[in-house]
């Protein structure tokens, strides 16, 4: 194939879903109005059902983009009891963060009722939010820092279950 047999297209439109997707992303407090903004924009992208946000991080429309205005997002004052009541509803709670027994991404099975649950970008996944999830998963790291960006990681993390569940 050479270089003449693709035409660029600037934006292609979304591909269709055959279900809605029933992935939930929810954020412990961050401490960056960049990182949630684009923690927000992937997730719209990835065709989440919604993002909840805890504390007053605002999200900013020039990076969130069509995200801010397309997707359900929910304020809360704590995560504990949304999450408690997503468990309820038959979500699987799966938090993204390194701890003694979380499981590399890549050998995770998702399951289509997720609620991804993201750590703030220097303390982690509180210890009450913790105890709560089902499952952790963790993405390696090859170099220096330690981890990733936690909107880096979060997009990884949402990529990964799109291509789990590629149709919704």
């Amino acid at each position: 194939m050479q270089m003449s047999d693709f035409e660029h297209l600037r934006h292609k439109p979304p591909t269709a879903l055959d279900e809605p997707r029933q992935l939930i992303v929810a954020c412990c407090q961050l401490r960056s109005n960049v990182n949630l903004s684009r923690i927000v924009r992937t997730a719209s992208c990835c065709a989440v059902s919604r993002v909840i946000v805890t504390g007053n991080m605002k999200i900013d429309p020039k990076i969130a983009r069509d995200g801010a205005e397309q997707l359900p997002i929910s304020r809360h004052r704590s995560l504990p009891p949304v999450l408690r009541d997503l468990k309820k509803e038959g979500y699987r709670l799966v938090g993204l963060e390194q701890t003694t027994n979380s499981v590399d991404i890549h050998h995770f099975s998702f399951v289509r009722n997720t609620v991804l649950v993201i750590g703030n970008e220097r303390q982690g996944t509180p210890d009450d939010v913790l105890r709560l999830l089902d499952d952790v998963v963790e993405i390696p790291v090859y170099g220096m820092p330690y981890s990733f960006n936690v909107a880096t990681a979060t997009s990884m993390a949402l990529y990964e279950f799109c291509r789990q569940f590629p149709t919704g």
